[in-house]
């Protein structure tokens, strides 16, 4: 089980996908000591992986502070960060403080291009300098890929950079419209895109010894077993069933890009929430509609959730709109 935590939403770059809109610093996020509490409220809830992301989760001053809080009560501390800001000094804080991994983006081979992608030049090379800072460390990191469509043709060579470099995986993520990607919808992968990159990142993962995962695109799990691979993950779509993710605010939500407010952690207990949130127990049933509720594949994929909310007007349960297969179209 996972979580993630929007640390704050400010943040140095103004990437043109962001789920959360950031950039500046919001009213109200919650303080040193409501993050520690929310910590103690993800431990009592189960989790065992806590992911700090934003914005950028290294523009906040107690970040160190958290992060060894984090760990000292038996979570396992993980990043999701553009990686700009992580000189040799913050790799050797952060893995003191107790982290185990960093994810660090980079969207492209072609630096002119990643810094387009996330509106600032230079971006490419400070997020290439942080995984070096992390080597050098002992600090291991992975890299993280927006896939669209400028970039579909790029992956591989992006898996090969990150073997390179020396990353420990690369995971893919495939554009989810929601916060400002609602604004580049148009250049999120289709249906027979979606499949053929599945198919080519599940090829490629048996040519590289670092592990490569698919977010954002639960068919993977399908694909990975029609090919007769054994992947370690147990299912695809986590959103509501192990995971979900906690605003800067403390507004929870089933995952990154479904954004359907679940209750605040201020007003009630994390734990309860997870507990008992209505939303969340109608995820768990597993009982889709239409193509993704008469798959054989529906307990290993479950089709993305988010997807569904945001092309069936709402309908979270609906089925994904990017699958071929859907048990019902016989691919």
């Amino acid at each position: 089980m996972l979580v993630s935590w929007n640390t704050t939403n400010q943040c140095n770059l103004y990437c043109e996908h962001c789920y959360r809109d950031a950039g500046a610093k919001v009213e109200e996020e919650l303080s040193t000591e409501e993050g520690k509490a929310l910590i103690d409220e993800i431990v009592k809830a189960g989790f065992k992986i806590m992911i700090f992301s934003g914005g950028e989760p290294l523009m906040r001053e107690d970040i160190l502070e958290l992060v060894d809080y984090a760990s000292q009560k038996g979570l396992k501390p993980v990043f999701g960060t553009n990686g700009t800001l992580i000189t040799l000094e913050m790799a050797q804080k952060l893995k003191k403080a107790g982290a185990l991994a960093m994810g660090i983006s980079l969207d492209s081979v072609d630096p002119e291009k990643h810094d387009r992608f996330r509106a600032s030049p230079g971006s490419w090379e400070k997020a290439v300098e942080g995984m070096k800072n992390c080597k050098a460390a002992g600090l291991p990191f992975q890299i993280h890929t927006t896939v669209v469509e400028w970039n579909y043709d790029e992956v591989e060579q992006l898996t090969d950079f990150a073997v390179e470099i020396g990353a420990i995986a690369h995971h893919i993520f495939f554009l989810v419209p929601t916060g400002r990607a609602v604004n580049i919808e148009q250049e999120s992968l289709r249906a027979e895109q979606y499949e053929k990159l599945l198919h080519r990142i599940m090829k490629k993962q048996k040519e590289v010894p670092i592990e490569l995962k698919p977010t954002c695109a639960p068919q993977f799990m399908r694909i990975a077993k029609q090919m007769g691979m054994d992947l370690r993950f147990g299912r695809g779509c986590l959103a509501g069933i192990s995971y979900c993710i906690i605003s800067p605010k403390g507004d929870v939500q089933p995952c990154a890009y479904l954004n359907i407010p679940l209750g605040n952690v201020r007003e009630v207990p994390f734990s309860e929430i997870w507990k008992n949130n209505p939303v969340l127990n109608e995820l768990r049933t597993l009982n889709y509609k239409g193509g993704c509720g008469t798959c054989k594949y529906k307990e290993i994929c479950g089709g993305c959730r988010a997807r569904a909310y945001f092309y069936h007007d709402g309908d979270y349960m609906a089925e994904e709109p990017w699958c071929l297969y859907q048990g019902r179209k016989g691919y």
